[in-house]
């Protein structure tokens, strides 16, 4: 699933702001250089920016690696490994160990939200058009068809090798571009920068913190008017991707929105009351995952996660127009929207 076209944005102005969040340190006018990077995969607009004196080989070797992924994981593209696996008719596909790495996230992810992920929802989602442009609304017995063919846990993997029921199809784009943002990073550090950063269409991925010490500051769209921004949060070594209702969606003939993030259990788009959800983590294939996962669990959903891993953070906004933010990143959390915001509370 194609998703989080810009949905966050990079705010690297010079402003610090205060608390524990921030330390600055002295550079050498070589660690402060920089370079950037601009590539159009994935169906999507990327940018990286690295610094130092191995920043241009590291931004050549990150856009072939993400040239390499798009050309694997892409869903239409009759040469890549799901592609294979879709046409497959039920036979064993030998895929790349990066395709065999992400469905096993994906299944684990599967597992850990109750189905809420589900990489083999993708017939129900080219149904609806979103993968097309052709938009419509199913009609009930279309749906209930559909969803016959829709459980991740019957995707069969085993070491690099494939097997999926007839009529079932996978895409692995709730996933795709946290893996890629983790690659990178692995490319950057290999080349031996300490301090980069990449929107993926995005998804935010932060290697170090800036060259002066500075955490990097990331700014979160406002879901209800999403050419402004609605928060900043300064990170370092951390992934901030998003999930939400406005980043691809239609106007039915009776005014009625439908948005891209379906729930596997009735094939309609997730209206559990959050109209965005941000991970923040260590991991950008994990925080991937989620942010699709949680929104479609909704509030109370997310919160349970959270309580039973804190070791990733969430913003998640609710459609009455509040922000909730949860603890570890409340010193680092700056609220520049109109919205209410509080701590999320885990009692």
């Amino acid at each position: 699933m194609l998703k989080k076209v810009l949905a966050v944005t990079l705010f690297l102005s010079g402003l610090m702001f205060s608390g524990g969040c921030s330390e600055e340190k002295a550079v050498s006018e070589a660690d402060m250089s920089s370079s950037s990077r601009d590539v159009f995969a994935m169906d999507t607009f990327m940018n990286m920016k690295a610094y130092g004196s191995n920043a241009d080989i590291a931004l050549s070797e990150a856009e072939e690696r993400i040239l390499q992924l798009e050309e694997e994981l892409s869903v239409t593209s009759e040469t890549s490994d799901i592609w294979a696996v879709d046409h497959s008719s039920g036979a064993v596909v030998d895929v790349s160990e990066d395709t065999a790495l992400i469905i096993n996230k994906a299944i684990e992810m599967g597992n850990k939200t109750n189905g809420a992920l589900d990489i083999t929802l993708y017939p129900v989602l080219k149904e609806w058009g979103f993968t097309t442009g052709d938009y419509k609304v199913p009609d009930d017995n279309t749906l209930i068809s559909l969803l016959k063919n829709v459980d991740y846990s019957k995707v069969h993997i085993a070491e690099n090798t494939v097997t999926l029921p007839k009529e079932t199809e996978i895409d692995l784009g709730a996933l795709a571009k946290g893996y890629t943002g983790d690659e990178i990073m692995k490319i950057m550090e290999d080349n031996g920068v300490s301090s980069a950063i990449v929107s993926l269409g995005g998804n935010v991925q932060a290697l170090g913190s800036k060259p002066d010490g500075s955490n990097w500051k990331v700014s979160v769209r406002d879901p209800f008017a999403p050419d402004t921004d609605m928060c900043i949060i300064e990170v370092a070594d951390k992934a901030v991707i998003t999930s939400g209702n406005y980043e691809r969606y239609f106007t039915a003939e009776d005014g009625t929105v439908y948005w891209h993030i379906l729930d596997p259990k009735d094939g309609y788009p997730a209206d559990n009351g959050l109209v965005s959800v941000t991970v923040i983590g260590d991991c950008g294939l994990d925080c991937d995952a989620l942010s699709t996962a949680l929104f479609v669990e909704g509030y109370d959903g997310a919160v349970d996660f959270l309580r039973s891993d804190p070791s990733f953070d969430l913003i998640l906004v609710t459609d009455d127009r509040k922000i909730y933010y949860s603890s570890g990143i409340a010193d680092c959390f700056t609220n520049i929207s109109s919205m209410e915001a509080e701590v999320i509370s885990l009692d």
